[in-house]
C-alpha cells in the first residue's frame, strides 16, 4: 500500500473530491483525518465508509478560516496520531454571481471566499509544516481551479481565490522546501453537488469538451494521490479538465 501507516489530513473531507480522496487514501493504507466544518453527516458517512472497508479514519471538526481551530485540529491530529505525512488542502466555498454583476460583489463575499479558500490553505499549511518538517518528509496538495488559471468561474471573487491559491502553491513550495513538497491542482468542472440543478449545463458543457466527458470526484482523488507521491514534483499547478483550456 503505497500510504501505509502514513496520516493524512483531507479539509472538506466529508463531500466531493474531500470524499473521494480520504476514501482513496485509505484504500492505500493511510490513517485519514476527515476534515468537515458544516457537513457532518457527510463526513460520519465517509468515516464510516472507510471502518467498512477495513480502513482507519476519524472526523475532526474546524472551520479553515479561524486559525486558532486549525491549530486545536491539528493539536488533535497529534494526539490521536502522533504525526502528519500529507495535506490536502480541499476545503473551498463560492459565490454563484455573473461576471459582469461587479455591484453583487460585496466585501462580505470577498472576505468570506479569501478567508476560506487562501487563508485556510495557509493556517492549514502553517500548522503541518512543523510536524513535516520533524519527519524530514511530507507533501502537500493545494485544490485550485481553472477558475484561478482563466478568470473566468463561479463568480470573480472565487476566480481570484483561486488564483492565489496557485500562487500560494508557488510561495509555499520555495518556504517550506527541501523536506515538504507543496502543489496544486486545477480542475475543470467536476461531478460534484456544486451541479446540484444544473444538471443540464453540466451536460451541455460535458458535450462541448475535447474528451466528451467531466471529470469526477474518483478521478480528482487519483491524480492527487499520484501528485502526493511524486518526490521531484514541487511548486507546479496541474490542470485537469479534460480539454477545456486547450
Amino acid at each position: 500500500m503505497k500510504f501505509h501507516q502514513k496520516v493524512a489530513v483531507v479539509t472538506g473531507g466529508g463531500t466531493g473530491v474531500g470524499r473521494a480522496v480520504s476514501l482513496k487514501l485509505a484504500g492505500e493504507g493511510a490513517h485519514v483525518v476527515v476534515n468537515y466544518s458544516r457537513s457532518e453527516r457527510e463526513a460520519a458517512e465517509t468515516v464510516r465508509e472507510i471502518a467498512q472497508r477495513g480502513g482507519s479514519a476519524v472526523m475532526i471538526r474546524a472551520n479553515v478560516a479561524a486559525e486558532q481551530e486549525v491549530e486545536n485540529m491539528f493539536a488533535e491530529v497529534e494526539r490521536t496520531y502522533g504525526t502528519i505525512h500529507y495535506l490536502v488542502n480541499n476545503a473551498s466555498i463560492t459565490e454563484q454571481i455573473r461576471m459582469d454583476d461587479l455591484e453583487a460583489v460585496t466585501d462580505e463575499i470577498w472576505d468570506k471566499l479569501l478567508a476560506v479558500n487562501v487563508k485556510g490553505m495557509f493556517y492549514c499549511a502553517k500548522a503541518a509544516a512543523p510536524f513535516m518538517k520533524k519527519n524530514r518528509e511530507g507533501a502537500i496538495l493545494n485544490v485550485g481551479s481553472i477558475a484561478g488559471v482563466t478568470g473566468l468561474g463561479s463568480s470573480l471573487p472565487y476566480a481570484v481565490s483561486k488564483a492565489a491559491v496557485h500562487g500560494l502553491t508557488k510561495s509555499l513550495a520555495h518556504a517550506l522546501a527541501p523536506e515538504i513538497r507543496v502543489n496544486s491542482i486545477a480542475p475543470g468542472a467536476i461531478s460534484t453537488r456544486w451541479w446540484e440543478g444544473n444538471e443540464e449545463k453540466m451536460r451541455r458543457l460535458s458535450g462541448a469538451l475535447p474528451l466528451g466527458r467531466i471529470s469526477t470526484p474518483e478521478d480528482i482523488a487519483e491524480l492527487i494521490c499520484a501528485l502526493l507521491q511524486q518526490e521531484s514534483l514541487t511548486g507546479q499547478v496541474i490542470i485537469a479538465d479534460n480539454g477545456q483550456t486547450l
